[in-house]
C-alpha cells in the first residue's frame, strides 16, 4: 500500500532481485501468490551467531501476512521471538529437463522468495485464531468441528507471523533449450513432466461408526494433483474470513 493506493507488485531491492536468468522472474503479487497459494510446505532461512538455518514447516497466507507455526520448544521459534529477518521459500518443482549436453539440462519449476520480520504472536485472541486458521486454510471449516484446543495444547504451540517486505516469483515452464549446432546429436532429449498426486484416503481404524470423510475434504480427490487440490482450499479458505 502506497498513499493509500493498493500496489499490484512488490517492490524490487537488492535482496530480492533476481539476478541470474531475470527474464524468468517476476515481483507481481498475483504470482507469487500463486505460487505460495499451491503450496503446504515453505523452508524459513535464518541466522542464529552467524550460523545458517533452514527449517521445513507448514504454512499459511493472509494477505500479505504469511503465518506458520511449531513447538514452543523450537529453535528457531525461540529465536524469532523478538522478531528478526528471515527468508522463507517455496518451491514446486513440475518437469526434469533433458538435453543434449549437460550444461543445458534443466528442470521446469515455480518458486517464490519471501523477505520479512519474523516475529512471535503474543496476542491471545490472534493466537486463537491462527490455531484455527492452519486448519481451515487446508481442510476450510473444519476447525469448528473439531474439539476445542487445550490450555497446555496453545501454549506448547508458538504461531509465528511475518508481513511480506519485498518478495519475487521465478517460473520455468519450457521445453528443452539446447544449442543449435547440437540439434543434431544423436540421443534422446526431452521433458519428463513431475506432479505430486494425491491418493485415495485411509480411514482411521478407531473412527466411529456411520462418520464418513466431510466435505471439507472434498478438494482431495484421488488422482488430482496436490498443488491444484491446495490453490482450491485457500480461495475457500478466504471466504470463511
Amino acid at each position: 500500500m502506497s498513499d493509500g493506493i493498493p500496489t499490484e507488485s512488490f517492490p524490487i531491492t537488492p535482496r530480492n532481485r533476481v539476478k541470474r536468468l531475470h527474464e524468468r522472474g517476476s515481483y507481481d503479487k498475483a504470482a507469487v501468490y500463486a505460487i505460495l497459494d499451491a503450496a503446504m510446505l515453505c523452508h524459513v532461512s535464518y541466522a542464529i551467531d552467524g550460523q545458517p538455518y533452514c527449517t521445513p514447516t507448514l504454512f499459511w497466507r493472509d494477505g500479505d501476512r504469511l503465518y506458520w507455526h511449531g513447538s514452543s520448544a523450537s529453535r528457531m521459534l525461540r529465536t524469532q521471538k523478538g522478531g528478526v529477518p528471515v527468508c522463507l521459500t517455496v518451491s514446486h518443482l513440475d518437469g526434469l529437463v533433458l538435453a543434449r549436453s549437460g550444461f543445458n539440462h534443466s528442470a521446469n519449476y515455480r518458486a517464490a522468495m519471501c523477505f520479512g520480520t519474523a516475529s512471535i504472536i503474543d496476542d491471545p485472541e490472534e493466537k486463537v485464531r491462527g490455531l484455527a486458521d492452519v486448519i481451515n486454510r487446508f481442510y476450510p471449516g473444519r476447525a469448528e468441528t473439531l474439539r476445542q484446543n487445550t490450555a497446555q495444547e496453545i501454549k506448547a504451540t508458538t504461531i509465528i507471523g511475518m508481513t511480506i517486505e519485498d518478495a519475487s516469483a521465478k517460473v520455468r515452464s519450457k521445453g528443452v533449450g539446447d544449442d543449435e549446432e547440437d540439434y543434431g546429436f544423436a540421443i534422446w532429449a526431452g521433458v519428463i513432466p513431475v506432479e505430486t498426486v494425491i491418493r485415495a484416503e485411509q480411514d482411521c481404524p478407531r473412527i466411529l461408526p456411520g462418520k464418513t470423510r466431510p466435505d471439507n475434504v472434498a478438494a482431495y480427490t484421488d488422482g488430482r494433483r496436490l498443488d491444484a487440490a491446495l490453490t482450491e482450499t485457500h480461495k475457500a479458505y478466504e471466504t470463511l474470513k
